[in-house]
């Protein structure tokens, strides 16, 4: 049975001892599928005494989080989405700042500290900037999470030293803690946890778990006594239930339709006249199909008779679905909108009239130098489309690239792609198995390192090569390799001994994208495009590689060669 993660609140503030209250807290508990995918957002904020207007700050700052963390893309992590959307509030309010009489006395203006807590699956991603606190109940005490941004002047005095709207740029501290069922977490301002000890918090914890809010109000109730000059805020935070590891709401129907039987030409399916079978694998079965309400052309693919018993399977299928719909580039296949009722579970998507690259290589053995680059061009545009959502695809091979009758590249098949806030919200999804094409496959693969936008930056590079050479320029050798120290081994066969039109410094480029070592291939997709195009100077004759270091193989036989050449020349010359 799923779980879905269950948490009690308990929350109350009061302007204490002064006129108005500059602090403001909130909590969002959304209903599924985003509970599974986004999570429960908890925050605090605190403004400082010496602006008349850091209550503006601390409002806006926890209206900005609540609402804007849940409109970010799902594909993203909570680091991410938590990130940019505290960057665009601390713009903004350090952009009133500077918009007002005080736009130099940064202790006047919209200020505020903020404290956060995402918690979603199995996980608490904390966030943090100020002086506000979050503890976890630890037995009879608590255990601070948070780090005082405060420098201390005397005994008495101290200053914030990093808040929200203070400065244009903005460091967030930022933690991620395990959680389990029971764990209690307590949000409080410098008002509250500097005058309620610690052992009056637990102790009114227990007397009172079954009522979060009125421990809340006792919690502030007691700091208040205690002579607190300030505001007084608390938030508290039980884990009742955990999910199971399983973020199913946000699949849907991969587990409400049933797989459709397979397809034939002339049927009738679901709205659709099925025209002819495009492709079978052992992954999909792929059909060419006619929208009757519209006559469009469409491609639909229906899971694989063999895996359709395999719930784990069944979710990836669907997953191509729901990847594509999130992303937005002419260099990626895109999503058909179907507005009729599904009765089985299938995958729609746009025709495209064109090739794959692989057959293109097959028809363009020796492709003109610019044709390549327009493709990889292409290609790399699709890629970046994919890594700023968070996404790496994994299976970048000839046969998932396609090239219409207009010359438009599209990147397909969305199986293997890998999407960081999914496996945040359910980890189980990334499994040990290798999903791309071994040929293609960047070395980290095979050595369990994690896969990243490079790894993706790799295949583009061997797709080049490819194009260029005919070969790879590893061979087999790569998908053999199971250590970092085998991978060290490894040699690139130069292009131009494959090609003697490739250009010196454009295989240097591609060298580079190809390294086994994930951190000395290029910083960005946008430099290995850039190098196609102009020659790099640490590539070009004054930077050239010794044939002994580009190929090693090579420069021994030629060496051989060489000294066999002057003993029979030697032989020769005393024979005479």
């Amino acid at each position: 049975m799923s779980h879905d993660l269950k948490i009690s609140i308990g929350q109350h503030s009061d302007k204490g001892a002064k006129e108005i209250n500059q602090d403001f807290h909130g909590a969002l508990v959304p209903e599924q599928p985003a509970l599974g995918m986004k999570g429960v957002a908890i925050a605090i904020a605190d403004g400082i005494s010496s602006s008349n207007v850091s209550q503006v700050a601390s409002e806006s700052a926890i209206k900005s989080f609540m609402m804007d963390y849940y409109c970010t893309s799902d594909s993203w992590t909570v680091k991410t989405a938590v990130q940019r959307v505290i960057a665009a509030t601390n713009s903004w309010l350090h952009a009133q700042t500077r918009r007002s009489e005080h736009a130099y006395d940064k202790d006047r203006g919209y200020v505020c500290t903020l404290s956060t807590m995402v918690l979603k699956s199995r996980t608490a991603h904390i966030f943090h900037i100020g002086d506000s606190r979050i503890y976890r109940v630890a037995g009879a005490s608590l255990e601070q999470l948070t780090t005082d941004h405060r420098v201390a002047v005397s005994a008495e005095q101290s200053y914030l030293s990093r808040a929200l709207g203070m400065e244009p740029q903005l460091d967030i501290d930022s933690l991620t803690e395990p959680l389990e069922i029971d764990d209690v977490f307590i949000l409080a301002t410098d008002g509250v946890y500097e005058h309620a000890s610690a052992a009056f918090i637990v102790n009114t914890l227990t007397d009172h778990g079954d009522n979060l809010d009125e421990a809340a109000k006792l919690i502030v109730k007691e700091a208040y006594e205690n002579d607190s000059p300030d505001n007084l805020t608390v938030q508290i935070v039980r884990i009742d239930d955990l999910p199971d590891g399983e973020a199913t709401d946000y699949m849907g129907q991969a587990t409400e339709l049933p797989p459709p039987p397979l397809l034939e030409a002339r049927m009738e399916f679901d709205g659709y006249t099925i025209i002819r079978q495009v492709h079978a694998s052992s992954r999909s079965h792929i059909y060419l199909a006619s929208d009757n309400d519209n006559e469009a052309l469409v491609i639909l693919k229906i899971p694989s008779i063999d895996l359709r018993d395999d719930p784990a399977y069944l979710k990836r299928f669907m997953m191509e679905k729901w990847i594509a719909r999130r992303l937005n580039s002419a260099h990626v296949l895109k999503t058909y909108s179907q507005t009729r009722k599904r009765n089985f579970l299938y995958v729609v998507t746009e025709f495209i009239d064109g090739q794959t690259l692989t057959q293109w290589m097959i028809d363009h053995p020796q492709p003109d130098l610019e044709d390549v680059r327009g493709i990889i061009e292409q290609t790399a545009r699709g890629l970046r489309a994919f890594h700023r959502m968070e996404m790496v695809h994994q299976d970048l091979r000839p046969e998932n690239i396609m090239i219409d009758k207009s010359g438009t590249v599209k990147i397909i098949d969305f199986g293997s792609t890998k999407v960081a806030g999914v496996l945040e919200a359910e980890p189980a999804m990334d499994g040990e198995d290798i999903l791309g094409t071994v040929q293609y496959t960047a070395p980290e693969y095979f050595v369990g390192d994690i896969s990243t936008w490079r790894s993706d930056a790799f295949s583009l590079g061997i797709i080049t090569y490819q194009m260029l050479t005919g070969k790879l320029p590893y061979g087999a050798q790569i998908a053999k390799t199971r250590t970092k120290a085998q991978q060290r081994k490894l040699r690139y066969t130069s292009a131009p001994i494959l090609n003697p039109q490739t250009p010196e410094w454009l295989d240097g480029a591609i060298h580079k994208s190809v390294h086994p070592d994930p951190y000395k291939r290029y910083d960005a997709l946008s430099e290995f495009i850039y190098d196609l195009r102009h020659p790099n100077k640490d590539f070009t004759q004054n930077g050239h590689v010794p044939l002994a270091e580009r190929n090693p193989v090579l420069f021994w036989k030629s060496l051989c060669v060489i000294l066999l050449g002057g003993i029979v020349a030697q032989l020769a010359y005393f024979t005479m």
